[in-house]
This record gives structure tokens, sequence and C-alpha cells, in this order.
């Protein structure tokens, strides 16, 4: 099971808004494809959707009539308007526009393959990054021990093993035999329909919670840990995560369970002085109440995220170490 891959001059994705029924895979081999599926949540997860339009840029810098700074500019702005909280989405393009406009002058050929390297070299970034959370996020683990996560933050949202996953997946390698318990998470439910379809496609012992349960679960002492993943993470450490994060964390510390933010460096925004700087997506109204109300109108609030603050979060890992409050990013 892939998330993407780049094979064949397309981006081939999994097709995520079709699991746990089934397993479909897309090539998509124009930007406003790739803009579809990461709006779409085809595509989805921080570091996922940054490697994603990292080769939609690819894709639309070949289409391109005349293949400047200035014509990529305008792909690269249409990409990042997909959606709007995760950081890794701008990082990726900027990092892409960067290495074109590093080489002024340069025959086309040779700017497409730039740009296609660049591309690649973020998947392969992202896929060593995600070990190396994994490796550093094992140490907060034992045997035997209750984890529960929130959304997805596994090999479904990332080209490696996941971000708040990867510590898990390391940890069933060694034997730790973890009871993973996950939250069904709003937009789409993605706990229920990703998490759990992929932790228990690996063999790991994993539990599917309403969102309601997890203070129950807490004060029933099954709880030892809280790892989450983040799609920005503000230069004071507040962190924006699956809608329905921030409740967690305060319910962690009411309960005394740990609760551990894991993300790659990408992820974290020195741009953005906390979280009251972070944009919020909002999503329609159908994806919560698909029937509507026949003809009493109802208003629907539908934000992707939410926004932890800094004083919940016990510990953030990256791929170069853990860092520890108070944060300094």
């Amino acid at each position: 099971m892939k998330t993407l891959e780049f094979t064949g001059g397309a981006l081939v994705i999994l097709d995520q808004t079709r699991l746990p029924d089934k397993e479909v895979y897309l090539p998509l081999t124009t930007p406003d494809r790739v803009r579809e599926a990461i709006c779409a949540l085809r595509v989805r997860g921080a570091p996922a959707i940054g490697v994603a339009a990292a080769y939609g840029l690819y894709l639309g810098a070949r289409a391109l009539d005349r293949l400047t700074p200035e014509t990529a500019r305008g792909v690269a702005e249409r990409l990042a308007s997909a959606r709007p909280t995760a950081v890794n989405l701008t990082w990726a393009l900027e990092r892409m526009m960067r290495a074109l406009e590093a080489h002024p002058g340069a025959p086309r050929e040779a700017l497409e393959r730039r740009l296609l390297e660049e591309a690649r070299a973020i998947e392969a970034e992202d896929k060593a990054a995600c070990r190396a959370i994994g490796e550093h996020g094992l140490s907060l683990l034992r045997p035997d021990m209750g984890v529960l996560t929130h959304c997805n933050a596994g090999k479904l949202a990332t080209a490696g093993i996941g971000t708040a996953l990867a510590p898990l997946y390391l940890a069933h390698e060694k034997g730790y035999n973890l009871r993973v318990y996950a939250d069904e998470t709003r937009p789409l439910l993605q706990g229920a329909r990703l998490t759990v379809y992929e932790l228990a496609r690996a063999g790991l012992d994993v539990t599917l919670i309403c969102d309601g349960m997890a203070a129950a679960m807490m004060k029933a002492g099954r709880i030892g840990a809280v790892f989450t993943g983040a799609d920005r993470i503000a230069r004071n450490g507040d962190a924006a995560n699956k809608t329905g994060t921030l409740g967690l964390a305060v319910l962690a510390r009411h309960f005394g369970v740990p609760f551990y933010i894991c993300a790659p460096t990408s992820t974290l925004d020195a741009a953005c002085p906390d979280g009251g700087a972070i944009v919020i997506e909002e999503r329609g109204a159908e994806e919560v109440a698909p029937r509507g109300y026949g003809e009493t109108p109802v208003r629907v609030r539908n934000p992707a995220f939410d926004v932890t603050d800094a004083a919940l979060i016990d510990a953030i890992v990256t791929e170069r170490g853990i860092l520890r409050p108070p944060y300094r990013l």
C-alpha cells in the first residue's frame, strides 16, 4: 500500500476517500487534478500534500508554453490555495520555486529536470524524517502501554511510516504489545476510516472508539499517552491539528496523561507567532449533515482543525529530536 508515487510521468495516489472499502489508485497528470485531489482529501496529511504539491508544480511547469519563475509562480499559487492550514503545502511549493529561481537562463530541459529532482528529494526526506521521528518517539513508549491517537498521522498521511504513528510502528517491530485506541475524528471520520484500516492491516492491536469516549478511557487508566500529528506549529509551540485535538489535550492534562505532538520540522512555522495567527480551514456543511433538515434551516460549523495551546503539549517530537517546553521554535 503506497500513499503516492511518481511514475510513468504521473503522480499516482491512493484515493483515500474510497477507503476502507476499496484501494483505488488515481493517476494525476495535471496540477489541477493534483489540486482537486488535495481539496477533496483524496490525498491528505500535511507531509503527503506537500509532496503531492511538489510533483503537481513539476507537472504544471512541464505543460507551460514558457517555463520561467514568473509563469511557474502562477501554478504554485493555485496549488497553494488548495488548503490553507497545513504549512507543508506552501513550504514544499516555495522550496520548488527556489530550486527553479536558482538557475536563471538555464535551458528548459535542465529546469524541468531540476524541478523533478527537487520533488523527489522532498519525498525522500519525508521518508527519512518519518523514520527519525519514530526512533525519537519510541523513547516515550513502554511495553504493554495504551496509546490514544487522533485523526490519521501514519503511512497514509506521509511518504513514509507516518509522524504520530511512526513510534507505534517501531514499537510494534520491537514487540512492545501496545494497545492503540483510535478516535473516529472529523472531518470525514479519518481516524475510523484510515488509522484503524492501516494499523489493523499492519497487524497492530487497534481499537476504534467514538470521539466522546476519550475522557472515560483516560479515567479508567487505559491510556498511557496521547500521540497526534500537526499541520502547523507556531513559533511559541501552539499546534494546529485535526478538530478535537484541543479537547484531548485538555482531558490529558486533567487526567495526568502525557500529550505528545509528532511532526517534521517542515511543519514548524517560524513566521507564525502563535496559534491565533493560524488560518483554520472551514469545510462544507454537507460533511456533517449530508441529508439536511428538510424545510428547517440549520447552521453548521465544520472547522477541519483546532489549535492546541503549547502549555498543554508535553513534548514535540521531530526528526531532529524531542522538544520540551518552554517552546521557542
